[in-house]
C-alpha cells in the first residue's frame, strides 16, 4: 500500500507539472509564429502601399523606385529571408537574392495569390515560413501584383529549445521535490495503519486486552474503534464461555458429589437400617433426576443454537397449543392451588416449529408457577395484528430485582440460588427460551418488581422469515 500511495502522489505531482510544461511551449511556438506572421504582414502592407502609389508595377521605374528597394532589404535583412514581387502576368520584378528577376513564376500559389487568395506555409522542419500576398488596389480591388515573402523561423525554434531546456530542469527539480514530498507524505498517512496492522496482529497472537489506540486520521479512529468494539464482545464472549464451561462443570459436579457422600456415608455404616438405606437411595435417585435434567437441558440449550438449529416450520394453531400446554401444566399449579387463567383475544395461525416453540412457553408458564407464591394466580394471553401474535405470561410471584433482570437469560443464571435448586431449576430455562423465540426471528421482554410479580411478553411474526 505505501508503494502504490507513493506512486499516485508522484504520478499526482508530476503530470501537472508535465502538462503545464508542454502546453506552455506549445503555446509559445504558436503565439510567436502568429506574431512573426502578423510583423510580415504589417511590413508587407506597407511595402504594398508603396508599390501601388509609386505606380512600380506598370512602368517597372519610378521615383520611389529607391524607396521601396530600400524598404523591401531592410525587410529582408531584420528577418533574415526573401521577398519577390511579381506584377499581374507573374514576371518577377524585384528578388531580394537577385537570382530570378526577370523570370515568371509558375507555382498553384502564385496563381490563387493573382486571384487574390493569400496563404501561408510554415515548414516547422526545415524552420521557414513562407506567405503569398496579393497586392490589391484599394479603390478597385483589383489585383496588380504578387509579393511572396520566405523567412527563417529557426530563432523562434532556438528560443523553444532553450526553454524547453529550462523547463526540463525545472521538470527535473520538481520531481525530486515530488519524489521526496511523495515518499514522506504516504509515510505520515500510512503510518498510523501500520500502527492498527501491529496491533491486529498482536490479536492475532491472543492478547486481546491490548486495545488500540483511537489516534491519527478520522478514518483510522473510526477502524481503531470498530476493532476495539468487537474486542469487547470478543471478550464477553470469551468470558461468557468460560463461565458457561465453569457453571457446566460445577452444575455437573454438585449432583455427583452429593451421591459420593450419600453412598459412602451407606458404605460406613453397614448395619443401617433399612429406612436409612431407602431414604438415601431416594435422595441418589433424586440427584441423577436431576443430573438428567441439566443434561437435557444442555442438549436441548445446543439444539436451540440460532446458528445451527433446524426449524421445522408448519402452520400451527396458537391457540389450542397454549391451551395444551397450559392442560400439561395445571396439576402442578393445583397442587399450590395456584389459579393458572388462559385469555385468547382472537384465534391465531403461525408459521412456527411447535416443539421449540412449545419448549419456549412451557418454561415461562412453568418457572410462573414455580416461582408463585401459594393462592397466587398465572396469567396467560394471546392476541395478533396483522405481522405479529404476542403471548404475555403474568404471575402474582416474587418478582424480580431490577439489577438481576438484565441476566436473566444467561445460561446457569439464577436470581435466587437456595430456591431455585429446591424447585429443580437449572438455570438453563430461560436461555432456552429467548433461543428458541430467537430463531423464530421474535423477541422477548421481562417486566417485574420484587414481590409483586413479574410479566414477560413475546412477540413472534405470524409468517416466518427465512
Amino acid at each position: 500500500m505505501k508503494f502504490q500511495m507513493m506512486l499516485v502522489f508522484v504520478v499526482m505531482g508530476l503530470a501537472p507539472v508535465l502538462i503545464f510544461l508542454r502546453v506552455s511551449l506549445s503555446a509559445y511556438q504558436s503565439q510567436a509564429l502568429e506574431q512573426r506572421i502578423s510583423e510580415l504582414k504589417y511590413h508587407a502592407n506597407i511595402i504594398s502601399n508603396l508599390i501601388l502609389n509609386s505606380n512600380f508595377l506598370v512602368t517597372k521605374e519610378s521615383s520611389s523606385a529607391s524607396d521601396i528597394n530600400l524598404e523591401i532589404s531592410q525587410v529582408a535583412d531584420v528577418y533574415k529571408g526573401r521577398i519577390i514581387i511579381v506584377d499581374e502576368n507573374l514576371c518577377i520584378l524585384k528578388d531580394t537574392y537577385g537570382l530570378e528577376e526577370g523570370k515568371t513564376l509558375i507555382s498553384e500559389e502564385a496563381v490563387l495569390g493573382i486571384q487574390g487568395k493569400s496563404s501561408s506555409y510554415i515548414d516547422t522542419e526545415s524552420e521557414y515560413v513562407e506567405l503569398v500576398l496579393p497586392i490589391t488596389k484599394p479603390s478597385s480591388q483589383e489585383n496588380e501584383g504578387l509579393m511572396i515573402m520566405s523567412f527563417s523561423i529557426s530563432n523562434i525554434f532556438e528560443i523553444k529549445d532553450a526553454l524547453t531546456a529550462r523547463f526540463r530542469l525545472i521538470a527535473a527539480f520538481f520531481a525530486v521535490f515530488i519524489v521526496i514530498a511523495a515518499i514522506m507524505t504516504a509515510l505520515y498517512f500510512i503510518h498510523p495503519w501500520e500502527k492498527t496492522a501491529a496491533s491486529v496482529e498482536r490479536l492475532s497472537d491472543g492478547y486481546f486486552d491490548e486495545y488500540l489506540a483511537e489516534s491519527g486520521f478520522t478514518e483510522t479512529i473510526h477502524v481503531a474503534k470498530a476493532i476495539n468494539e468487537m474486542l469487547n464482545k470478543i471478550q464477553k464472549l470469551e468470558n461468557s464461555r468460560q463461565e458457561f464451561v465453569s457453571n457446566v462443570s460445577h452444575e455437573l459436579k454438585t449432583p455427583i458429589t452429593s451421591m459420593k457422600v450419600l453412598s459412602d456415608s451407606l458404605v460406613s455404616q453397614p448395619d443401617a437400617p433399612v429406612e436409612l438405606y431407602r431414604e438415601f437411595m431416594l435422595d441418589i435417585g433424586a440427584e441423577i433426576e436431576r443430573e438428567n435434567k441439566i443434561i437435557n437441558d444442555l442438549l436441548s440449550l445446543v439444539k436451540m443454537d440460532k446458528t445451527s438449529g433446524e426449524m421445522n416450520i408448519a402452520s400451527v394453531n396458537i391457540n389450542e397449543l397454549l391451551e395444551m400446554i397450559l392442560k400439561r401444566l395445571r396439576p402442578i399449579a393445583q397442587k399450590r392451588n395456584i389459579e393458572l387463567v388462559f385469555e385468547s383475544f382472537r384465534p391465531v395461525t403461525a408459521e412456527v416449529d411447535e416443539v421449540k416453540l412449545s419448549l419456549a412457553v412451557n418454561n415461562l408458564i412453568e418457572n410462573a408457577i414455580k416461582y408463585n407464591y401459594d393462592d397466587g394466580w398465572v396469567r396467560v394471553s394471546l392476541n395478533a395484528d396483522h405481522k405479529f401474535f404476542y403471548i404475555k405470561v403474568s404471575d402474582s410471584g416474587v418478582g424480580i430485582p431490577e439489577e438481576a433482570q438484565d441476566n436473566i437469560f444467561e445460561r446457569f443464571y439464577r436470581v435466587d440460588k437456595a430456591h431455585s435448586r429446591e424447585t429443580g431449576g437449572t438455570g438453563l430455562g430461560l436461555s432456552i427460551t429467548r433461543n428458541a423465540i430467537l430463531m423464530h426471528r421474535g423477541a422477548i421482554k421481562v417486566y417485574s418488581k420484587e414481590k409483586e410479580g413479574t410479566t414477560f411478553t413475546v412477540r413472534v411474526p405470524l409468517n416466518y422469515i427465512l
